[in-house]
């Protein structure tokens, strides 16, 4: 059984039960409304869950900044030693530094733990808005969330499907160029000023600085083949990421990067 298949079944029932808690709240049960709202709903508990490990993530990313000067000038003092002792005693003594900045020993583990959680996400969304039952998602649910729809535009609807509709296709433009550029201006102005880009080659640097363009263009060539609800999830999970992002540019910059520049250059003005 594929490892995603049981925490995708829990967010199916995640999501049944936001949709019950929509309707609950007066939305009818087969709009658009109460569907976008179980989705928000469920991208809040999600993203939710995983805070903690952001911040792991954090902490962990300040404790690697705060080592780098030791474990450069350590690099460089056995540098050219290939001796079997010399490289136990490399090895030590960057265990030691990791100890002493409290850098953890598994630095990817809160990224990869999200990654489950997240790609079973993604399954349960894309599952419901191409008409697919999933667990607690009976058939009865998921025709209803096929068939809601806002400004004629259907939750299934797919870009390239919405030539007859110039509404419902220019509705569906706006919201996949309001999450490409989520992505773009996430990247651009919170994450790549967090990355200290000292000693770092001039071609990896130059790589960087185009990520955020390719990956607003990445999503809305996407956009252009999967359902509206799916760009809906991608626009509400862009913007959890675009505030989640924006917080720890604001408050905790990873030291010596540009952003913790700023903020020192604005404390002593």
């Amino acid at each position: 059984m594929n490892p995603i298949t049981p925490i995708s079944h829990a967010l199916a029932a995640v999501l049944a039960g936001a949709h019950t808690l929509a309707t609950s709240l007066g939305l009818a049960p087969g709009s658009a409304a109460a569907w976008l709202a179980a989705i928000a709903l469920l991208v809040v508990a999600v993203r939710g869950l995983t805070v903690p490990l952001v911040l792991r993530g954090v902490r962990d990313s300040h404790a690697r900044a705060h080592a780098r000067p030791q474990l450069v000038a350590l690099q460089e003092r056995y540098a050219g030693r290939l001796d079997a002792e010399g490289l136990r005693a490399l090895q030590a003594e960057r265990r030691s530094i990791h100890a002493e900045h409290g850098v953890a020993r598994w630095g990817l583990a809160p990224t990869l733990l999200q990654l489950p959680l997240l790609l079973a996400l993604y399954r349960v969304i894309s599952q419901v808005t191409a008409g697919h039952p999933l667990g607690a998602l009976d058939a009865g649910l998921v025709a209803s969330a096929a068939s809601a729809s806002l400004v004629g535009l259907h939750l299934s609807s797919r870009l390239v499907q919405l030539g007859h509709d110039p509404v419902g296709l220019a509705t569906l433009v706006v919201v996949a160029l309001a999450s490409a550029l989520l992505s773009f201006a996430t990247s651009r102005w919170f994450t790549l000023p967090m990355t200290d880009t000292t000693g770092q080659p001039d071609l990896l640097t130059t790589v960087q600085r185009w990520i955020p363009a390719l990956g607003a263009v990445g999503v809305l060539a996407a956009a252009c083949v999967v359902p509206a609800g799916l760009v809906a999830y991608w626009f509400l999970n862009n913007l959890w990421t675009f505030v989640q992002q924006g917080l720890v540019w604001r408050f905790a910059p990873t030291p010596g990067s540009p952003a913790a520049a700023r903020r020192a250059a604005a404390g002593t003005a």
